[in-house]
């Protein structure tokens, strides 16, 4: 690999416009394919084989009208007034505008809904007054023919004379059954209409309602289009004194893919470089190379969209790791190359040796990425799994720009990658024929190995400290992110606020919630059914209101709008829908199933937190796998994974400590924590550890390089940590730069994430990295290169560090 690597970087620098083309050419393609196949990305996330799947793919079949997305068009008024007719009647245009709207089924007007509320509630009270009265005249005509008949009787009337009056009687007596089943039926109303009565369109005081919007796509395939279309309807006419807000479902989009906070973190990255090496030349070089691959990357992901369905966020992660990673790699191979040249060597020849070494090092780093990232795809879960393949592509692409594309650039800028005053004070000869050291040989003269106490204090106290800022994980609550967590000034901010504040906490995250009959209900008994399966439904604890809303053509199905009586992230929610899954048979055998976006949510969140312990077995089993060859060693891999497990569950008490319980949430904008992202823990685990191993091979190569070539194992550990720490530093701010870029995105989703891979970052390159592992590796000494000599002999031998290159082409 190491010498296919040299030739290539070679190739590259002696024919750089040809590479620099080609990538051109590539990027056109990429930008092609977008124009073609780009339809599209959704805000919504799904995993299949879900409980409220199985209940959404039973409505599709059955009451397909309910089976699709829906959301809430919020108005109110600006001074908290009640909303007068007029401004009821603009809204009731709107409305009325609306039906041939893409994708939309139907729109509620909540001012009919609560008229008809109205009426229905006078109907039950005018219908028991006329019972009363119906009931009255009959028992009265019951009388008068019961005293007829006894007067008959003594008078000694005829026997058809009595049978007239008691065929009368028995009229009288059919009729008053008759009226009883109308007023068992009534009072199942009355009773229906009791526990729907927490249900509301229009506030008490009048000033809010709310307009439910039903879409015929599933909120999956419902496209962004549609959803926009919605929102320009209802702000196309400004109503007087009326505002006009988005529930989620509706405003939720796809969130920016770069931004000024992502701008800001380049900025920064350039400083760091310009820090590092000096020359602007330099530190642009990096930069350019990154962005480049992410254009390529991101774009031509996206160029698939029309194929598979793209979550909205899988862009973005291809942005954070293709800049990232991106500066990184190329950051290594010019590092390198600048050394060597300052140590005499010529352009060309070191631009090759530079690809062989530092480049063959990218290569390994980059695999151990793409692992981390594909492994994604075992935990069954499509969006997901899409995301780590996304991300795997711009990774692999930034390893491909790192190789080809950075050595014709150092091609083309030759000796002007260096300082002018470097330039100047360049040495030609070698020690060998000067008999002088360099400076980068006299200061690996004088390191000596840290001492036997500084390594146990700088162990206990870097473990001690990762396991305490990891106490706020074992609270952990995983969740999807609803109105509350978006921005203050968001519609969907304000539409959750007013809904909470005017209808209740649990309006903004209603259940629907089915019941499967196993025999079909008779027309008759239906009123009776329902009632009967409302009244366990709402014996629940947390339900407020429960209200039947359909039943199927086969009369086997009922579905029922409940409102829980706290919002969709609560933990009494998440208990209420696990306490009707698993409430008994109803009578007759009736089954209740709960779908509802509180309750995909918690699926959601559910299926990725029992896919995360797998996740980590195969994702470590893996990297394992490509670290023992690496390293040629067994307990160097173990320190590694362990130290990344320290830095793992400490950056997730880290986003714990933010994002739920709101620890310094200001500075970084966060108005209401809650739940963290349910996927972000997976997340976390493929990228962080990818990188992670990046930073342990640019170290640890390093120490293995020098003990290999002699040197005492804990000197080794020293020598190895001293040439690599500049560069490692350097790219480990950088990231953290990078990822703390997204941290003040306007999308909560990307917020976390960039939040999570800044600290994660920060944690294990400094912490782990370059305090952990050199002391755990001292304290071992020799034995941590020990390897079984059965293992030694099977494994091939990758020379990551390019050992056998640097024999072959000693330049200097």
């Amino acid at each position: 690999m190491a010498e296919l690597l040299y030739r290539l970087g070679t190739f590259a620098a002696r024919k750089a416009w040809v590479v620099i083309l080609a990538w051109v050419v590539v990027l056109a393609i990429a930008v092609g394919g977008f124009l073609v196949g780009f339809k599209g990305l959704t805000s919504s996330f799904d995993v299949p084989g879900t409980a409220s799947g199985e209940v959404t793919s039973e409505l599709e079949e059955k009451l397909p009208d309910f089976s699709g997305a829906a959301g809430t068009v919020v108005f109110t008024t600006d001074d908290g007034s009640e909303l007068t007719s007029s401004q009821q009647d603009a809204i009731g245009a709107l409305i009325d505008d609306g039906s041939d709207l893409p994708d939309v089924a139907t729109i509620v007007n909540p001012f009919d809904t609560e008229v008809q509320r109205a009426a229905q509630l006078q109907q039950l009270t005018d219908g028991r007054d006329q019972i009363t009265a119906g009931r009255a005249q009959i028992e009265a005509g019951q009388q008068q023919l019961e005293q007829a008949h006894a007067g008959a009787e003594a008078a000694g009337a005829p026997d058809a004379q009595l049978a007239a009056i008691d065929a009368q009687l028995d009229g009288l007596t059919t009729s008053l059954a008759e009226l009883e089943a109308q007023n068992e039926q009534l009072e199942l109303g009355a009773e229906l209409a009791e526990l729907s009565s927490g249900i509301q369109m229009v506030s008490d005081n009048g000033s809010t309602a709310l307009v439910n919007v039903a879409f015929t796509e599933a909120r999956l395939e419902l496209s962004e289009e549609s959803k926009q279309a919605v929102i320009t309807h209802f702000e196309s006419q400004s109503i007087e004194g009326v505002e006009v807000s988005f529930s989620t479902d509706i405003a939720q989009g796809v969130p920016e893919i770069f931004g000024i906070g992502e701008v800001i973190g380049l900025i920064f990255a350039a400083i760091v470089l310009l820090v590092m090496l000096g020359s602007f030349a330099a530190a642009v070089l990096p930069l350019i190379t990154a962005l480049v691959g992410v254009a390529i990357g991101v774009v031509g992901v996206l160029a698939f969209s029309g194929v598979v369905q793209m979550a909205s966020v899988t862009p973005v992660l291809g942005v954070m790791l293709g800049l990232a990673v991106g500066i990184d790699y190329s950051l290594f191979i010019v590092n390198r190359h600048r050394k060597q040249l300052r140590d005499g060597a010529p352009v060309s020849e070191s631009i090759g040796l530079a690809n062989g070494t530092a480049g063959n090092a990218v290569v390994f780093a980059g695999a151990t990425v793409i692992v981390a990232l594909l492994a994604l795809n075992v935990t069954g879960i499509p969006f997901l799994g899409l995301m780590g393949t996304a991300g795997a592509v711009c990774v692999a692409i930034a390893v491909l720009i790192a190789i080809t594309l950075t050595p014709a650039l150092l091609g083309l800028l030759g000796e002007r990658v260096l300082t002018k005053k470097t330039r100047a004070s360049i040495q030609r000869a070698t020690l060998g024929t000067s008999g002088e050291q360099t400076a980068e040989q006299k200061k690996a003269a004088a390191v000596k190995p840290m001492s036997t106490v500084r390594a146990i204090l700088t162990t206990v106290v870097t473990i001690a400290t990762l396991l305490v800022i990891a106490i706020p994980a074992l609270s952990m609550r995983v969740g999807l992110p609803d109105g509350s967590s978006e921005p203050q000034e968001s519609a969907s901010y304000e539409a959750f606020t007013l809904t909470e504040e005017q209808f209740g906490a649990g309006a903004t995250g209603t259940l629907l919630v089915t019941a499967d009959l196993p025999e079909a209900v008779a027309d008759e008994d239906v009123l009776a059914t329902q009632v009967l399966i409302a009244n366990a439904i709402a014996d629940n604890d947390d339900v407020t209101a429960v209200a039947p809303i359909a039943v199927s053509d086969d009369s086997k199905l009922i579905a029922f709008q409940v409102i829980p009586g706290d919002g969709p992230n609560s933990l009494s929610t998440e208990q209420l829908v696990r306490d009707l899954r698993t409430m008994p048979e109803l009578a007759g055998g009736i089954t209740l199933g709960v779908a509802g976006q509180a309750a995909i949510n918690i699926d959601i969140s559910e299926g990725l937190a029992d896919i995360l312990p797998i996740y980590l077995l195969v994702v470590v089993g893996l990297s394992l796998i490509i670290m023992i060859m690496v390293f040629r060693s067994l307990l160097v891999p173990l320190i590694a994974t362990g130290g990344f497990v320290l830095s793992l569950f400490a950056t997730y008490g880290a986003i714990v400590a933010v994002f739920q319980w709101g620890w310094f949430a200001e500075i970084i904008g966060l108005t209401n924590p809650g739940p963290i992202l349910s996927f972000l823990p997976v997340i976390l685990v493929g990228i962080l550890f990818g990188l992670a191993m990046d930073y342990q091979l640019f170290l640890a190569s390093g120490m293995r390089e020098a003990y290999i070539h002699g040197s005492n194992a804990r000197l080794a550990v020293m020598q190895g940590f001293r040439a690599g720490r500049s560069v490692v530093i350097a790219a480990a701010l950088i990231m953290i730069s990078v990822f703390g870029g997204f941290i003040f995105s306007e999308a909560t989703i990307i917020r976390s994430i960039g939040f999570g891979l800044a600290f994660g970052v920060l944690l294990d390159a400094f912490v782990v990295r370059m305090l952990l592992m050199p002391a755990l590796m001292h304290l071992l000494g020799k034995s941590v290169w020990w390897l079984p000599r059965w293992l030694d002999r099977i494994l091939p031998n990758v020379d990551v560090e390019g050992s056998a290159l640097e024999r072959r082409h000693h330049v200097v």
